[in-house]
């Protein structure tokens, strides 16, 4: 088992062995290093800090600057945590986590944020019908139609779908299969589609089946 911090960089189609094209996304997991190791007695909680990439010190805040010093790592473009169990290794303060505890075939799940899709309606966000045109009803046919009671309860209840924000929402894609790992180019290909756009960060966890 393993567990690293990745960029989306987008999908592609290679070939496997029966010459069979398969769509697959590229990741570029790295670099990335262990900025700090928390603990139950004193954050409450057992959990590895990990950095993504490198960057100009003076393009970080003054205060991540003396984190990342204290680390002995160069600065990174963003922070994730993972447990114990999902790193599944000894760490310390500045070890570097690679693509390389990673195989061919083996299954992962990915942790992203899905695109944002800004504000829409039930039937764009929910699949709605709509409602009939006849009638007269011209007005309806995107509608939500009712969404509460009348005298009694004399409310909408809590979680009534109704329009509002689209996508924007954490999202894990379970099993993905590894179909390529590249240590040198600090690249994972995995089979299918994950969540996010372009240059996006995912968390790519080895799945426990």
């Amino acid at each position: 088992m393993g567990a690293i911090l990745g960029k989306k960089i987008g999908m592609t189609r290679l070939f496997n062995e029966k010459r069979e094209a398969v769509s697959c996304t590229v990741i570029e997991a790295g670099s990335c290093f262990v900025t700090q190791i928390k603990r139950t007695d004193k954050e409450g909680y057992d959990a590895y800090q990990v950095s993504y990439g490198e960057r100009k010190e003076q393009k970080v805040s003054k205060p991540l600057q003396g984190h990342y010093k204290k680390a002995g790592v160069t600065p990174g473009y963003t922070l994730v945590e993972f447990s114990f169990a999902e790193l599944n290794q000894e760490l310390v303060v500045g070890s570097q986590v690679s693509v390389e505890g990673f195989n061919v075939g083996e299954k992962v799940n990915v942790l992203g944020v899905s695109k944002g899709k800004g504000f829409a309606g039930v039937v764009k966000r929910y699949n709605f019908g709509g409602g009939s045109r006849t009638h007269g009803q011209s007005d309806r046919l995107r509608a939500p139609g009712s969404v509460g009671g009348s005298s009694d309860p004399s409310r909408v209840f809590k979680g009534t779908r109704m329009a509002g924000r689209k996508g924007s929402a954490n999202i894990t894609v379970k099993n993905l299969e590894i179909f390529k790992v590249m240590p040198e180019s600090n690249l994972i290909v995995v089979k299918g589609s994950i969540p996010g756009p372009n240059n996006s960060y995912v968390k790519i966890i080895s799945s426990k089946k």
